[in-house]
């Protein structure tokens, strides 16, 4: 299809109403926001990494996860409220350069970009180890380039694409865990064949619910809370809907309980049923419920929802990644080329561009994982924090603004403003003191912080030159 030049700018950072409406496609239906919004953040992360969450907190993993959850969920509702008010497929990008300048804009976007390409690479590998071990004959690095290749060209197709692949590849993964919470519950109450009810052994024994006292709590919401991180992508491609601020509102509205649910609920049913300390870091807790309760194959049917999750993601990731490089180029904060958009309203050349990078990181993850790739890992490893924080001063300053110029976009209002936001704000700032103060966290810390400086540093030579010219 034939391409053409799109020239929009951003609003100046003073002026609140809405962006003009986006050349890009708005194809994306209501099921399709509703159930990214619901598998973006049900990923690997849950299904194996919880286990290492486990071995740190033992039981009160449970509250782990419910602190890190209202943390996430509180952010989410923040940056709900501003979509539905102003829908852009920059998201926080947008809001941040409105509420507090070019540069916050320039540096939450690029941030969030890096962020997305590397992560990208983590789950193209991990789900070609898997694939690698179904099928050895083909190398790992094929597996992964044939997950690239279709990826980017489902990408470059139509967003519809996009959707339906993440809405089945989604409701997969909601029906994996919704039928394992409804085995694990029953199991628990002993309503299955050869179980008996267990009652609150598992929880109150080996060393009791707070095996390692408050600090396990805290030291597993360090293990946990950037599980959390992927719903902000739903913010992003609501402004492809062909509803944004409705449709986002919604998504945001369903998805943030019933995540936490999720999560929470997944811990709960773990740690009642199975003793916390007889599980291993690295293998998923899923899969030793599923055996303890004798469902056959538990390891090969969870291996395959890993999969998909991974591949969900690495799918959702490029989606992401190109929007928000081309959000950055409409307002004059990435190369002005990347505004080609097809006859279909996909932004190509956004999509190579970050296809490319995030094949550079993959082939970096390949050769150097130990050294140039766990660089850039760190590097990103706090980056979502620091987004949030953007996100949770933008709608803070935002806010009034809103009540003041266009109150009837104020359809998903922030709980308790100003209060539950200032909450927020100070927990992420007790996050990050933690990952300081934590031997396994810090490096994470200063790699992203010092990230975070050059694309500041660069930001504010941005702002110089502007201003002299």
């Amino acid at each position: 299809m034939r391409d053409r030049l799109t020239d929009k700018h951003a609003a100046p950072a003073d002026g609140l109403p809405p962006e003009p409406p986006e050349p890009l496609s708005h194809s994306l239906k209501q099921r399709h926001l509703t159930m990214l919004g619901l598998g973006g953040v049900i990923g690997a992360g849950l299904f194996v990494g919880s286990g290492a969450g486990i071995s740190i907190a033992g039981p009160a993993i449970i509250c782990s996860y419910l602190l890190a959850g209202v943390l996430a969920m509180l952010v989410m509702r923040m940056l709900g409220e501003m979509s539905a008010a102003m829908p852009a497929s920059g998201s926080f990008s947008v809001y941040a350069e409105k509420a507090l300048g070019r540069w916050a804009g320039f540096s939450a976007g690029w941030l969030y970009w890096f962020l997305l390409v590397v992560v990208l690479a983590v789950e193209a590998t991990g789900a070609a180890k898997i694939a690698n071990g179904w099928l050895p004959a083909v190398d790992q690095w094929v597996w992964v380039l044939i997950f690239m290749v279709v990826f980017t060209v489902t990408n470059l197709t139509a967003v519809k694409n996009f959707g339906e692949f993440e809405f089945w590849f989604a409701a997969l993964k909601v029906a994996a865990i919704v039928l394992f919470l409804i085995l694990a519950t029953l199991a628990v109450f002993g309503l299955l064949p050869d179980t008996h009810p267990v009652g609150v052994g598992n929880l109150t024994g080996h060393g009791g619910f707070f095996p390692k006292g408050f600090g396990g709590v805290v030291a597993g919401m360090l293990a946990v809370v950037f599980a959390f991180g992927g719903l902000e992508v739903v913010t992003i491609a609501a402004a492809e809907s062909d509803d944004p601020a409705r449709s986002v509102a919604r998504a945001v509205r369903s998805a943030v309980w019933r995540i936490l649910f999720f999560y929470v609920g997944s811990m709960l049913v773990i740690v009642t049923l199975l003793p916390w300390d007889s599980l291993e870091p690295g293998q998923s807790p899923y899969v030793a419920v599923l055996d303890s309760i004798g469902i056959p194959s538990a390891g090969q049917i969870m291996e395959i929802v890993v999969f998909v999750a991974l591949l969900s993601a690495l799918n959702a990731n490029l989606y992401g990644s190109s929007r928000m490089v081309f959000s950055l180029a409409e307002r004059g904060e990435a190369p002005k080329g990347l505004l080609k958009v097809s006859g279909g309203g996909v932004p190509r050349r956004a999509v190579f561009a970050s296809v490319a990078f995030g094949f550079v990181s993959v082939v970096l993850n390949l050769l150097w994982p130990d050294t140039v790739f766990l660089y850039m890992l760190n590097a990103v490893g706090a980056v979502l924090l620091f987004v949030w924080a953007l996100i949770a001063v933008s709608q803070l300053r935002l806010r009034r603004r809103i009540e003041r110029e266009m109150p009837e976009r104020l359809t998903l209002p922030m709980w308790c403003f100003p209060f539950l936001t200032w909450a927020a704000l100070l927990g992420m700032a007790a996050v990050l003191v933690l990952m300081l103060f934590d031997d396994a966290a810090r490096p994470q810390l200063l790699w992203s912080s010092g990230a975070a400086a050059v694309v500041l540093a660069i930001a504010g030579v941005r702002e110089l030159r502007a201003r002299r010219a």
